[in-house]
C-alpha cells in the first residue's frame, strides 16, 4: 500500500475503526426482520451503539494514531457515518441472505491491515492463515470474493484472537463493501470512497476499475468488488473521482455547474460568486478574488505611501510657514525697536542741544546768584516737555506705555541711570519679562521665542568689537549668557602603541586643551592627528595608551563625560534619507537635557541652523550616493551640526574644514569661536588653512611623523618660538604651510640655523625640560654640542628597527596573533562601562525609542518605490509557484509548501539586510555618544514587523488563489507570519555581522540548505539536523494545516504520509511557536552582536 515500513500501532488502531463498525453491524443484520418499515428504527439503534463503540475505544485510538487524528469521534463520523443512506445494507443483505457471517471479524481486520502495512508492498498480497494457505485457497481468497461460515459455527465480530472458517457459499462481494485477496470477509468501505462490481475488461482481462485479474483454470469465477482500501498513492480507483461526488459507497454522481468536487468527495461544494465552475469541475477558478484582493491591497499601499508622504510635506510646509511667519514677526519688532533707538538718539541730542543753549543763555543770570545755587541741577525741559507730552497722549488713547516705553522715558529722565537700556547690553526688563520655553505649548509662540533669542544674540555679535566698559561688565554679569560645564584636559607623556606590532602611532605628547579655546592640531600626513583626537576622546582601539589623561586635573575616564563630548568624524556619517533639520532635531532631543523644555531645545536648533548657514537647505534632503541632496560642503556642516545641537562642553572635530573653500570654512570657525564663548573646549585637526583662518585659532598643537610635539602653545606665539630656532617664514608664505613643508621633507630650514626638521620633536622637549626618550638621547646630545660650539655628527634616522628578521611561519604567526589581539580589544573596548559625571540627564530608553521610531518611519516613508518593488517581486513569486507548483492531493501539497518556503524566505531576508547593513557607521557614532543600542534596535524591529504582516498577505493573494488548497486562508496566513518573522531575524544576524555581499550570499544559499535537510527523512543525524532548521517547522504547519481538511477515505493516506515525514497534526500551535521563538532568539544574537562589533 505505501512505499515505506509502517509500525504496528497503526495497524491496531486502523482494527479498532473497523472493528467498531462491524461489531455494530453484525447486530443490527441480526435483529433485522422482513418488514422494511422496520429499517429506520434498527439505523438509529445501530448507530448509537456506533457511538458507544468509538467512546469505548477512543484511549486506544488517540494513543496509537493520536499524530494523525485530532479527535476520535470527529474523524469516526467523517468516516464510517452511514447513517443518511444504509441502502447498500439491504441490497447486500437481500444479495447475501446472511450478511453477518460474512462480516470480518476483528481478528481478521486485524490480520489485514497486520499482513498489508508490515509488507509495505503496493499489491494486495496477504499472509497465508487459516482460510488461505497452500492447502487450501478456496474462491473467496481470490480478490473481490468473500466466503461465509458454516452454519453450526458462531461469529463473534469482538474476537481479536482467532478467525472463525470461511470456506462455504463463496460470492462476489457486495458493493460498498471490499474484500483483500487472502482473506475471505468483507470490509465496509469508508466514506468518500467508491466500491462498484468490477467488470471484465476483455481487452485487458483485468476486472475494471480496481484492475485485479481472474484466476486462471476457473471459468465460473467472475470480477467480484472492491478488493483493497490504499492511499491515493498507490492507486485511485477505489477514491471518488474527482469531478464527481459520492453520497454513498455505491454511488457516485457528476457534480453539476456552479459547484466543485475534489477527489473523495461526498457532497458537491457550492462555488463563490465570482468563481467559474463548469460541470464536473474538480476545483473551483478563484483566481478572481486573488485579483481583487491584489488590486485592494495595492490601492491601499498606494495611498498609505501616497498619503503618508503628502502628510511629511504638507507638514514641513505648515512648519515652514509657521517658522517665516514668526522669523518675519520677530524681524518687524526689532526693526521697529531699531526705529525707536534712532527716534530716541535724535531725541537725546536735541535735549542736550537745547541744555547747553540753556546753559550758555542764563550763565549770566546763575552767576550772580549765591555760590550755593550753582549746585543745583539744571533744569531739564526737553524731559519735561517730553514727559507731558507723553503723559497727555498716555491719557488721550488711555492705554498703559510699553515696557520699552517706560524705559525710554527712565533714560531721557536719567541719563546716568544704570537701568537705562543699553545697546551694548539689551534691555534688561524686556528679558526678565520675556516668557519662558516651558510656558509655550503652540509652533509659533515656540519660533518667535526663538527668533527672538537669535536676534538679542546677533546684536550681541555685531557690537562685540566696540563694546564699552560699562557694557563689558553688564554682559559678564548677564545670566542670560549660560555657560556649560567645563571640560580641561591635559594629558602628559601621552604614548600609544599598537598592539601586536609594538609600532607607536603617538609618543611622548604632553599638553592641555583649555575651555573657551579652539586648538588646532596640524601636521604631516602619519603624524597621528587623528590618533591624537582617537586619545582624547576614549576612543582609540587596538592600542597600549601609556602616559596620563587628565580631566579637570583629575584621573577620571573620558567615557564619564560621553553626554557632553561631541566628536566628529572625519566622514560625514549622515542620515541621506532625512532633511537637513530632522538630521540635527533628532541629535539634539536624544542628546540634550531631557529637562530642557522644548522652546530652548528648538532654540539651540536654530541657532546652530543659521550659525552654520543651513537656512537654505533645512528642508532639503542631506542625499545618498543614489540620490542627490545638498552640496559636499552642506553636509560637511550638518556633520558638524549633529555635535553643535548638544551643546557639547569638549567638541573634538577630524577635519571639519576638508573639502571646504575658504568662505565656508571661515563661516564654520566662526560658528566654532561662538561655542567657545560659552566655554566649550573645542579641538580639531585641520589641513592646510588659509592665514585668516590660521589666525582665529587660539592654541596651535603641531605634530611630527611618529606623533612627536614640534609645538604646543598660543598660535600668535607659535613665529616667534620657531624664529627662535632660526626658522622664519618667507614673506608671502602661509606660516602653518611652511613648518609642515619643513616636517614633510619638502622644505629644508636654512643653513644658517643649523637646526633638521628631526631636531624639532627634541628641541621642544629639551625647551619645556620634558623627558627625552632613551633613543633619542644622541639627537638630544648633539644639539646640546651644537649650543656649544661644535659641529658633531646628527643621527638622521630617528628610528631604528631593531626587530629581527623573522621567517615566513613567524610572520605569519605574528600577524595571525596580532589580528586577534586587536579583536578581543576591539570587543573589550564596546562593552566598557563608567560611572555617568556628566550631570546631565538625557531621555530613556523609551523616549528615545520614540525619538527612533518616529525617525525610521519616515525614513521607511521616503523609500517607498524599494518597498513597491519588493511587493512587486512577492506577488510575481507568488502567482509563478502558485501557477507552476500546484498543491497536490497526493502529498497534501508538500512540493509547493516547500518552494513558498525558500522563495518567501529569500526575498523576505534580502529585504531586511537593508535594515542594519546601511547604517552600521551611523550606528557606532550614535551608541559611542551616548544613545540607546536598545532603543535604536528595537525601533528597525517594530517598523519591520508592518512588512512582517503585509509581505504574507501580499504573496498569497498570488499564490493560495492561484493553488486553491484545501487548507484556509488564515491557516496559510498565520504560517507565513511566523516565517517571515524568522527569516527576518536571522537577516538581521546577517547584516550586522557581515558585508552587504556576503550577507546576501547567505541569505540566498541558507533557505535552500535548510529547505533540503528538512525533507529528507533518512538518518539519524539528518533528522537531528533538521529539527533545528527553520523551514521544516514551517513545512510541517502548513503540511498540517492541510491534511487536517482530508478525512473519510482520506483517512489511511493522512496517517502514512504523516507517519512517513514523523509529522503529528497536535504540533501546529509548536511549529508556530518554534518558528516565533526563532525570531526571538535571532533577534537578541544580532542585538548582541551589534553591541559587540561596533563599525567606528
Amino acid at each position: 500500500m505505501t512505499r515505506m515500513k509502517i509500525n504496528r500501532s497503526l495497524i491496531s488502531s486502523s482494527s479498532v475503526f473497523i472493528f467498531v463498525f462491524v461489531s455494530s453491524l453484525s447486530w443490527y443484520v441480526k435483529s433485522q426482520t422482513a418488514d422494511p418499515a422496520l429499517i429506520p428504527f434498527f439505523t438509529e439503534v445501530i448507530y448509537s451503539r456506533l457511538s458507544n463503540f468509538s467512546t469505548v475505544f477512543e484511549k486506544e485510538i488517540g494513543d496509537n494514531l493520536g499524530f494523525c487524528i485530532k479527535d476520535v469521534q470527529r474523524e469516526w463520523n467523517e468516516t464510517f457515518d452511514f447513517s443518511s443512506n444504509t441502502d447498500f445494507l439491504a441490497a447486500c443483505l437481500s444479495k447475501t441472505q446472511d450478511l453477518t457471517q460474512r462480516i470480518c471479524t476483528a481478528a481478521e481486520v486485524k490480520f489485514y491491515f497486520g499482513s498489508f502495512f508490515e509488507s509495505g508492498s503496493t499489491n494486495n498480497n496477504l499472509k497465508l492463515n487459516r482460510n488461505c494457505n497452500l492447502t487450501s485457497w478456496n474462491p473467496g481468497c481470490e480478490p473481490g470474493w468473500a466466503c461465509s461460515v458454516a452454519q453450526s459455527e458462531q461469529v463473534d465480530l469482538r474476537n481479536s484472537a482467532d478467525m472463525p472458517t470461511r470456506t462455504r457459499e463463496c460470492q462476489t462481494c457486495c458493493e460498498g463493501f471490499f474484500c483483500p485477496r487472502g482473506i475471505t470477509c468483507m470490509i465496509p468501505c469508508p466514506l468518500g470512497a467508491h466500491c462498484p462490481l468490477a467488470k471484465l475488461n476483455q481487452d485487458t482481462g483485468l476486472c475494471d476499475p480496481y484492475s485485479y485479474q481472474l484466476p486462471p483454470g476457473q471459468p465460473n469465477h467472475t470480477c467480484g468488488g472492491a478488493d483493497i482500501w490504499s492511499d491515493i498513492r498507490s492507486t485511485r480507483e477505489f477514491f471518488c473521482s474527482a469531478g464527481s461526488y459520492c453520497p454513498t459507497t455505491t454511488q457516485e454522481i457528476p457534480c453539476s455547474s456552479g459547484h466543485y468536487c475534489r477527489t473523495g468527495s461526498t457532497s458537491e461544494k457550492k462555488c463563490f460568486r465570482l468563481s467559474s465552475c463548469d460541470p464536473n469541475s474538480a476545483n473551483q477558478n478563484i483566481h478572481a478574488y486573488g485579483i481583487l484582493l491584489l488590486a485592494a491591497l495595492s490601492t491601499l499601499l498606494i495611498i498609505f505611501y501616497n498619503c503618508s508622504d503628502q502628510v511629511l510635506t504638507t507638514r514641513e510646509r505648515r512648519q515652514a510657514k509657521t517658522r517665516a511667519a514668526a522669523a518675519r514677526s520677530v524681524r518687524e519688532t526689532v526693526q521697529a525697536r531699531e526705529r525707536w533707538k534712532a527716534a530716541k538718539d535724535a531725541a537725546k541730542k536735541h535735549a542736550i542741544g537745547l541744555q547747553a543753549q540753556l546753559s550758555l543763555k542764563f550763565s549770566r543770570k546763575l552767576s550772580q546768584k549765591k555760590p550755593d545755587d550753582t549746585l543745583l541741577p539744571p533744569v531739564h525741559p526737553g524731559a519735561s516737555n517730553a514727559s507731558q507730552q507723553s503723559s497727555g497722549a498716555s491719557k488721550t488713547n488711555k492705554k498703559e506705555p510699553s515696557n520699552l516705553t517706560r524705559v525710554m522715558f527712565a533714560l531721557e529722565e536719567d541719563l546716568d541711570s544704570s537701568e537705562a537700556f543699553s545697546v551694548e547690553t539689551g534691555d534688561k526688563n524686556t528679558k526678565k519679562n520675556a516668557p519662558k520655553g516651558k510656558q509655550m505649548n503652540t509652533h509659533s509662540q515656540i519660533f518667535k521665542y526663538a527668533y527672538g533669542q537669535l536676534e538679542k544674540e546677533k546684536a550681541l555679535q555685531l557690537q562685540n568689537k566696540n563694546l564699552t566698559f560699562s557694557g563689558v561688565i553688564a554682559m559678564a554679569t548677564d545670566n542670560e549668557i549660560r555657560t556649560r560645564p567645563m571640560i580641561e584636559v591635559s594629558f602628559k607623556d601621552l604614548t600609544l602603541t599598537l598592539k601586536g606590532k609594538n609600532k607607536h602611532l603617538l609618543r611622548c605628547v604632553t599638553g592641555k586643551i583649555m575651555p573657551g579655546h579652539v586648538s588646532a592640531v596640524m601636521g604631516p600626513s602619519g603624524a597621528g592627528k587623528t590618533t591624537l583626537l582617537n586619545a582624547l576622546a576614549g576612543k582609540a582601539t587596538g592600542c597600549t595608551i601609556t602616559g596620563s589623561i587628565l580631566i579637570n586635573g583629575k584621573n577620571e575616564s573620558i567615557h564619564s563625560y560621553k553626554k557632553i563630548i561631541g566628536f566628529v568624524p572625519q566622514d560625514d556619517i549622515v542620515h541621506g534619507n532625512l532633511t537637513v533639520e530632522e538630521n540635527l532635531w533628532f541629535s539634539a532631543r536624544c542628546r540634550l537635557s531631557s529637562n530642557m523644555p522644548k522652546a530652548d531645545k528648538v532654540l539651540v536648533l536654530e541657532r546652530v541652523i543659521e550659525s552654520l548657514g543651513l537656512q537654505a537647505v533645512r528642508d532639503s534632503l542631506v542625499g545618498t550616493v543614489e540620490k542627490r541632496g545638498v552640496s559636499g560642503g552642506q553636509r560637511k556642516r550638518v556633520n558638524v551640526g549633529l555635535e553643535m545641537v548638544m551643546e557639547p562642553s569638549l567638541l573634538i572635530l577630524d577635519e571639519p574644514t576638508s573639502g571646504l573653500d575658504s568662505s565656508s570654512s571661515q563661516l564654520l570657525l566662526r560658528a566654532l569661536r561662538w561655542e567657545a564663548l560659552e566655554g566649550v573646549n573645542i579641538c580639531m585637526v585641520v589641513h592646510q588653512p588659509s592665514y585668516s583662518l590660521f589666525k582665529m585659532f587660539d592654541d596651535l598643537i603641531l605634530l611630527a611623523k611618529g606623533g612627536l610635539t614640534v609645538y604646543h602653545g598660543s598660535v600668535k606665539k607659535v613665529e616667534e618660538y620657531f624664529a627662535g630656532l632660526g626658522i622664519s617664514v618667507p614673506d608671502r608664505v602661509n606660516p602653518p604651510d611652511h613648518f609642515i613643508d619643513i616636517l614633510e621633507g619638502i622644505v629644508k630650514p636654512s643653513t644658517s640655523s643649523d637646526v633638521s626638521s628631526n631636531q624639532l620633536p627634541v628641541r621642544w622637549m629639551l625647551h619645556n625640560g620634558y623627558p627625552v626618550p632613551p633613543d633619542m638621547q644622541q639627537n638630544a646630545a648633539a644639539i646640546a654640542s651644537s649650543s656649544r660650539g661644535s659641529n658633531p655628527v646628527v643621527q638622521t634616522d630617528q628610528y631604528v628597527d631593531g626587530a629581527e628578521e623573522r621567517s615566513f611561519a613567524g610572520e605569519l604567526w605574528q600577524d595571525v596573533r596580532s589580528n586577534v589581539v586587536l579583536k578581543r580589544h576591539y570587543i573589550q573596548h564596546n562593552f566598557l562601562k563608567s560611572k555617568d559625571l556628566s550631570s546631565r540627564d538625557t531621555p530613556g530608553i523609551f523616549q528615545q525609542y520614540k525619538y527612533f521610531l518616529g525617525r525610521v518611519g519616515k525614513q521607511r516613508l521616503r523609500e517607498a518605490r524599494i518597498q513597491v518593488v519588493d511587493y512587486l517581486i512577492l506577488l510575481i513569486a507568488g502567482a509563478c509557484l502558485g501557477t507552476l507548483a500546484k498543491v497536490s492531493d497526493e502529498t497534501f501539497g508538500l512540493q509547493g509548501y516547500t518552494y513558498t518556503i525558500i522563495a518567501v524566505s529569500l526575498l523576505c531576508k534580502i529585504a531586511a539586510l537593508r535594515s542594519f547593513s546601511l547604517d552600521k557607521l551611523i550606528y557606532g557614532r550614535e551608541s559611542s555618544s551616548g544613545m540607546s543600542s536598545l532603543a535604536y534596535f528595537l525601533s528597525k524591529d517594530t517598523i519591520d514587523h508592518f512588512n512582517t504582516i503585509i509581505k504574507p498577505v501580499v504573496y498569497l493573494s498570488m499564490f493560495y488563489f492561484f493553488n486553491n488548497p484545501r487548507s484556509s486562508f488564515a491557516a496559510n496566513y498565520v504560517v507565513l507570519l511566523g516565517l517571515v518573522y524568522c527569516v527576518t531575524g536571522i537577516a538581521y544576524i546577517f547584516a550586522i555581522l557581515l558585508a552587504p555581499g556576503p550577507a546576501q550570499l547567505w541569505s540566498v544559499l541558507l533557505p535552500v540548505v535548510f529547505t533540503l535537510i528538512a525533507t529528507q527523512r533518512d538518518g539519524k543525524i539528518v533528522k537531528a539536523l533538521a529539527n533545528v532548521c527553520y523551514s521544516k517547522w514551517a513545512l510541517e504547519a502548513f503540511v498540517i494545516s492541510n491534511a487536517e481538511r482530508y478525512s473519510g477515505v482520506w483517512l489511511i493516506t493522512r496517517c502514512g504520509f504523516l507517519l512517513q515525514y514523523g509529522y503529528n497534526v497536535h504540533n501546529f500551535g509548536l511549529c508556530l511557536s518554534i518558528l516565533v521563538l526563532f525570531g526571538v532568539v535571532s533577534r537578541v544574537i544580532a542585538f548582541l552582536c551589534m553591541m559587540t562589533f561596533k563599525k567606528r
